[in-house]
């Protein structure tokens, strides 16, 4: 079955999206979604919102989808039964912990993986369906070819696939992004961004705004998709207005249904929101400078003009459901009326005697001309079924009243619910397992983003990450130090080049994965070596570890969101560590913000990004993404004793010179302060 899928950041947008057309609605609740600042649902909200869509046959999904800290498990299973007990038919969900945690506490609930597990690959879905997720939320930067792919993967697992179709693009693959947290502590990952990518940032000869793309709109396509295999076409919006979405929804829902779409609608949904137009450019694979825009005065003044066009969009009740009846009109007997919706419903309502006719007796047409009438409700009388003696009169009015009655106790009914997913619940038996302070020898493990910046002393450092890419064969170092291969944490079409190149670092003695992404995680596996998880898993707490340990990792970096206590604190049954030195990455784009200046042409994989103060971020291209890092190093050598309780610490050199290296781990081997500007990350700041 075909899906539209319409945001609501409120009540007035939740109506908006039922009674314009869409087929489910998603929303947020409390502070673990990743729009904390819509306006969002209270609990009653969501209790009155999930039965009216049950009414008429809408499902209702709840996001909660960021990541979690150790100390906010207990509230989001919390509010994971509460949305069971109100029927919500899925929950939206980023955080692997939580996601262990729901399928141990309610196994019942149905489990989507939100876009912020930036799932882009088809190898990421197997172990998806082990976790006992049932849908997928695929990330925008996908390319027709991909998506298609990952589709096939999709149907021979039985796993539902949700695309986005149309609004707002991110610069960076979503669940990646953390500009918004080094640059103001407001994490996305946590639901509240500031969208600083939206100020000016500049690369030479851009426009200024180069992290800054256009609105996406695949409509066009969704045919196609449809016929991939997409099951659910997903409107971005809980930010915006009621209008917007009463607008996206009657465009998607025409495309999907193989409508044609009014040109009035057209032309309502290009202005009502936009930022200097659409894009398609991420599914067609037209990368370069028509992807970039930003919302002008121009934009802002058109969608004020098309308010008001779009409330009839949602002004009126729809008929969706559909019913059938059974009326009975005989001698001697109340007249009866019986009806029937097709999720097996039924109510029979209770007349009174039928007179005798004067003038015209009730036959089964007049009979079914009043039934049928179910204006303004959300019901469509389908089939009137009768069985009247002749000779005998019921009024109209007695007849409307009846169907009314039986309408009403029929939403009655349908608005129930009896909580099946919030059985066999244990929440109240969870508890955080917290750390018992242990005394461990710290191992320094350092990253290289190439093989030439390895220096001949690396006493102190217990093994090296290179990218996967490296020719190993020609990698010299002591056998005493363990490599490690990089797998690319941006994966579309790659996928048997990386296996290839996986089995060969295997062969030339690599000891390990590392895997910032589902995907790798995947095809490490099917290329026999063991996997330690990387940064770009976002593993947050307690059970997130728990969770990456079930996937097969030997051990595990924490998110550099997390606070340092919280840390130290995270238990587990695997090692676990932070990155201790280096540029932080912020963004993992596809669409390079070089793309809107010079051009690749311009650069050789190393440029840099400027912002409204002329602070300089590099940019590094690798397969078919790039990634924009932090302006200056983190640095933790002086606060060694506070990492007491981790197992290790990992050292990111990206665009550091040979001889900085050596600087930097003569600096590590003295516990010495920074002798550079530098940060402490988010390792203090307890990230919002």
């Amino acid at each position: 079955m075909i899906e539209v899928l319409a945001p609501a950041g409120g009540v007035d947008s939740f109506h908006a999206a039922v009674l314009s057309g869409a087929d489910a609605v998603y929303f947020g609740w409390g502070n673990f979604n990743a729009r904390r600042n819509a306006k969002n649902f209270t609990a009653e909200d969501m209790r009155q919102c999930a039965a009216f869509a049950r009414v008429r046959g809408v499902k209702t999904y709840l996001t909660l989808n960021t990541l979690l800290g150790d100390g906010e498990l207990a509230e989001a299973l919390n509010t994971a039964l509460m949305a069971a007990e109100c029927g919500i038919d899925a929950l939206i969900v980023q955080d692997l912990g939580l996601v262990r945690l729901l399928k141990k506490h309610l196994p019942n609930m149905t489990i989507h993986a939100s876009t912020q597990m930036s799932v882009h690959s088809a190898d990421a879905l197997l172990l998806l369906k082990e976790m006992g997720v049932s849908r997928v939320v695929v990330a925008r930067e996908m390319d027709k070819d991909s998506l298609k792919a990952l589709c096939q993967k999709a149907k021979e697992l039985d796993l539902e696939v949700e695309a986005f179709v149309h609004g707002a693009l991110c610069m960076c693959l979503s669940g990646q992004c953390y500009l918004s947290s080094i640059l103001g502590g407001r994490s996305g990952n946590r639901g509240l961004c500031a969208q600083p990518c939206r100020l000016p940032f500049g690369i030479p000869g851009g426009t200024g705004h180069d992290l800054s793309l256009r609105d996406m709109s695949y409509i066009e396509h969704i045919a196609e998709m449809r016929d991939m295999g997409v099951t659910s076409f997903k409107i971005e919006g809980r930010m915006k207005r009621p209008e917007y979405v009463a607008a996206a929804v009657t465009a998607v829902k025409s495309a999907a249904e193989n409508k044609p779409i009014p040109v009035e609608i057209r032309t309502l949904l290009s202005g009502i929101f936009s930022r200097s137009g659409h894009t398609d450019g991420y599914y067609n694979n037209a990368l370069g400078k028509d992807m970039f825009g930003v919302r002008t005065d121009s934009d802002e003044r058109l969608s004020e003009k098309m308010i008001s066009s779009a409330h009839e969009l949602y002004r009126r009740e729809i008929g969706r459901v559909n019913l059938t009846s059974e009326i009975k009109i005989k001698k001697g007997n109340p007249v009866t009326l019986t009806v029937r919706d097709f999720d097996g419903n039924t109510v029979t309502t209770v007349g009174e005697l039928p007179e005798m006719a004067v003038k015209r007796e009730t036959d089964a047409q007049f009979v079914t001309e009043k039934l049928k009438k179910c204006g303004g409700t959300p019901y469509i009388m389908t089939e009137v079924s009768c069985d009247i003696d002749g000779g005998l009169s019921v009024s109209g009015a007695v007849l409307n009243e009846m169907r009314r009655k039986a309408i009403d106790l029929l939403t009655e009914k349908r608005a129930s619910y009896d909580g099946r997913a919030s059985k066999n619940n244990t929440v109240d038996e969870f508890s955080v397992e917290r750390a018992a302070h242990k005394s461990v020898t710290l191992k320094s493990v350092a990253y290289f983003s190439n093989a030439g910046q390895i220096p001949d002393d690396l006493s102190g450092i217990s093994a090296v990450i290179l990218p996967l890419e490296t020719d190993f064969s020609k990698l010299s170092l002591s056998a005493e130090i363990p490599v490690l291969a990089d797998i690319p944490r941006g994966i579309l079409h790659n996928t048997d080049r990386i296996l290839q190149q996986l089995r060969s670092a295997k062969e030339n003695g690599v000891k390990a994965a590392v895997c910032g992404n589902l995907a790798g995680i995947n095809l490490a596996s099917k290329a026999c070596l063991p996997t330690v998880g990387g940064f770009g898993l976002n593993v947050f707490n307690t059970e997130s570890v728990k969770a990456v340990s079930d996937l097969g990792m030997a051990a595990t970096v924490l998110s550099f969101e997390m606070s340092l206590k919280d840390a130290v604190s995270c238990t587990g049954n695997i090692p676990k560590g932070i990155i201790s030195y280096g540029r932080l990455p912020l963004m993992l784009v596809r669409n390079c913000p070089n793309k809107n200046g010079g051009g690749c042409k311009s650069c050789d994989g190393h440029c840099a990004i400027t912002d409204r103060k002329g602070i300089e971020f590099p940019i590094m291209c690798r397969g078919e993404f790039s990634e924009i890092f932090n302006s200056r190093p983190l640095w933790l050598f002086d606060r060694k004793k506070e990492l007491s309780g981790l197992d290790f610490e990992v050292l990111m050199f990206t665009d550091e010179t040979p001889s900085r290296v050596a600087e930097v781990l003569a600096a590590l081997r003295k516990n010495a302060a920074p002798d550079t500007e530098f940060t402490r990350g988010l390792y203090y700041r307890e990230v919002l």
